[in-house]
């Protein structure tokens, strides 16, 4: 399988949870990938848990404000990259690059002071994209010309 070049940012679509054109940073120096929330509750209804989701917020232009429903999930310790260890949800998001869907764990967090809702690192990226900084959008661009 040839690896295709992705940029330093891209939009992207997120069929699973209904979102689309995401603004997204690609970070190599992160292992895993993040998502902004809005809101993440843990909840418990006839002995079963699950969790309640409103992704993105109403700042951004892909906002639905659906609250989404997850009963596969993990939490998992996750370490920022200002050092801060935190627990995380971990949640399998599809995900729509260049066209081709992809399968990959999602922290959720608040990143409402980042530039960026999301954030893909090398778990989702390795052995399938070669980063170009120099490019951003490639995706995005690929996307809209068919």
């Amino acid at each position: 399988m040839d690896k295709k070049i992705i940029g330093r940012k891209d939009v992207v679509d997120f069929p699973s949870i209904g979102l689309n054109n995401v603004q997204v940073k690609i970070d190599s120096g992160a292992f895993s990938s993040s998502i902004h929330c809005e809101k993440i509750s843990e909840r418990t209804q006839t002995g079963n848990n699950f969790l309640e989701v409103v992704f993105l917020d109403q700042y951004d232009d892909s906002y639905t404000g659906e609250e989404i429903r997850f009963e596969n999930y993990k939490k998992r310790i996750i370490k920022s990259s200002n050092g801060v260890s935190e627990e995380r949800f971990i949640v399998e998001l599809e995900i729509l690059l260049f066209s081709q869907s992809y399968r990959s764990e999602f922290s959720l967090t608040r990143r409402n002071d980042l530039k960026f809702p999301v954030l893909l690192g090398r778990k989702l990226l390795n052995k399938r994209f070669i980063i170009d900084t120099s490019k951003s959008n490639l995706s995005f661009k690929a996307k809209i010309k068919k």
